[in-house]
C-alpha cells in the first residue's frame, strides 16, 4: 500500500466579504465593457453635428450587475433602426447592435479579467 502524505487545517473563509469582493469586480469589469461598447459604437454613430454620438452614455447598475448603452436624442431611435437611411462612409444604422455583437467576446473577456483579479 503506498503512503499518502495528509495535511489538515481549518480556515475561516468570510463568504459574504468574498461573495461582496466579486460583485465589486462583476461591476468594475461592466463599467469597462459598457465603456468600450459605447466607444466601438461612437466610431459608427451617424455624424453630422456629432449630437447623437454625444448623447451616448455607459451605465451600470451595481445592485442588479447590469450595463446599459444608451443614445439619447429625439432621432436615436430612427437613425438606429431606419436601413434607408444614408450615412457617411464609416457611419450606419444598427450602431449600437452591431458594436455589441461584434464585442461580445471581449465584453465576456474584460468582466473575466476582473474576476480572475479579485480572486487572486
Amino acid at each position: 500500500m503506498p503512503l499518502m502524505a495528509r495535511a489538515r487545517f481549518n480556515a475561516k473563509v468570510n463568504t459574504e466579504e468574498v461573495t461582496a469582493e466579486i460583485r465589486r469586480a462583476a461591476g468594475r469589469g461592466l463599467r469597462h465593457a459598457t465603456e468600450h461598447v459605447l466607444s466601438v459604437s461612437n466610431q459608427r454613430v451617424p455624424h453630422d453635428e456629432g449630437t447623437l454620438e454625444r448623447s451616448g452614455a455607459a451605465v451600470v447598475d451595481e445592485n442588479d450587475l447590469r450595463g446599459i448603452v444608451s443614445y439619447d436624442t429625439p432621432y436615436s431611435i430612427a437613425q438606429h433602426e431606419n436601413l434607408d437611411y444614408q450615412h457617411k462612409p464609416g457611419r450606419a444604422a444598427k450602431f449600437l447592435e452591431l458594436a455589441l455583437r461584434e464585442e461580445a467576446e471581449v465584453v465576456k473577456l474584460m468582466i473575466a479579467k476582473q474576476l480572475r483579479q479579485a480572486l487572486k
